[in-house]
């Protein structure tokens, strides 16, 4: 374990905290909910001339109503290497297409879909509490090792490691606050 400056030690916990609550709020808006949002095709990539490519950047992408999602390529040619690519994904929507604009029409969950969604998202959250205390772990073992380093004082290492539990605290609320708004969007189509 190297010696960190405290400033160092803030940073590191503030930058990693942060990144693990983005990736759960990437990975919730590729969650179907019954509602037609454009993120919903954010992690599909299509094959576009050898090279793996979002969506969004072949095509622009709308939800027109709640229940359909339009997909317009750039190149019209492309329109049926998308339509593989959400056939292939892990979406479970066949794509209708007039060769121009792909439509994704959304079908209405079930009760028990829904259940099983809330669980998922609520395991989801957990992961990422759990990714948020390693963070806390580790930047309290820097904050020891600098301290027996004499890189910072004992006064010091106390502040810090105070200042990580208020991180910690932090972005777990923000995990809370993104799993509530996704329950509650599941719940309320």
């Amino acid at each position: 374990m190297s010696e960190m400056s405290y400033d160092a030690i803030v940073a590191e916990a503030k930058d990693r905290m942060g990144k693990a609550v983005g990736h759960l709020e990437g990975d919730l808006k590729g969650i179907r909910t019954g509602r037609a949002t454009p993120g919903l095709v954010d992690h599909i990539r299509v094959d576009y001339y050898g090279s793996m490519t979002p969506i969004s950047q072949m095509a622009q992408v709308s939800a027109p109503d709640a229940k359909t999602i339009g997909i317009k390529p750039f190149d019209v040619s492309q329109a049926a290497a998308i339509e593989k690519a959400i056939l292939a994904s892990d979406l479970g929507i066949t794509p209708v297409s007039d060769g121009k604009i792909i439509r994704l029409p959304l079908p209405m969950m079930t009760e028990e879909q829904r259940k099983k969604l809330a669980v998922h998202v609520k395991e989801m959250g957990e992961q990422t509490r759990v990714a948020i205390r390693n963070v806390r772990r580790d930047c309290n073992k820097h904050a020891q090792a600098s301290k027996k380093a004499s890189t910072i004082n004992e006064d010091q290492e106390h502040d810090l490691e105070k200042e990580i539990q208020d991180l910690t605290k932090k972005h777990e609320g923000d995990v809370d606050t993104l799993l509530e708004k996704k329950t509650e969007e599941i719940n309320t189509v």
